[in-house]
């Protein structure tokens, strides 16, 4: 028994010791290039889910109609475009060298299949080890709102609002600070 316990003593310690070598080795992929992690993909996808579970909104302070769209857009032309593009235009240089790739929020399903508490959690907070910032502090909690209320009903917006994404954006003017 007690040659028993000193192997599952050892097995136990083996593997986080053989996890630190792996990454202070230099063996873990970190370049965009790179391929994932084993198990990268999936653990970060149940560590995300089991969160917004827990503490995405379950309730949306806003109506979803064409003026918090309209308001949307803007939001997501001036922050969200660069990574996530707009729909018919070719993705960015940025968005080109990311990883994982950012996805195309305004094409395909993008996120119009998720509620808009998730979208606006992971607006809010951002999403770790992705590129993806968190917006709490630079956005109020309506602009999230109405840029996740845009994106849960990027599949059927009005015309005047799909128009007003695909115009440029005039850039905002930067206020330096000391």
């Amino acid at each position: 028994m007690r040659k028993f316990l000193i192997g599952l003593i050892l097995g136990f310690l083996a593997v986080p010791v053989a996890v630190y070598f792996y990454f202070s080795s230099g063996s873990a992929p970190v370049a965009t290039s790179a391929p994932p992690m084993p198990f990268e993909r999936t653990l970060a996808r149940a560590a995300l889910h089991a969160r917004l579970d827990k503490e995405m909104p379950k309730s949306i302070p806003l109506a979803a109609d064409e003026a918090a769209y309209t308001a949307g857009a803007l939001i997501y032309k001036d922050h969200c475009a660069v990574c996530h593009g707009i729909a018919g235009q070719p993705q960015t240089a940025i968005a080109k060298g990311m990883f994982p790739k950012p996805p195309k929020l305004m094409e395909g399903t993008g996120v119009t299949d998720d509620p808009a508490g998730e979208t606006y959690w992971k607006v809010a907070g951002g999403i770790r080890m992705t590129g993806m910032p968190g917006f709490d502090k630079s956005l109020t909690t309506t602009q999230m709102w109405q840029v996740s209320l845009l994106l849960a009903n990027a599949d059927k917006l009005p015309q005047s609002v799909k128009a007003s994404l695909s115009t440029p954006s005039v850039p905002q003017p930067v206020l330096l600070t000391k």
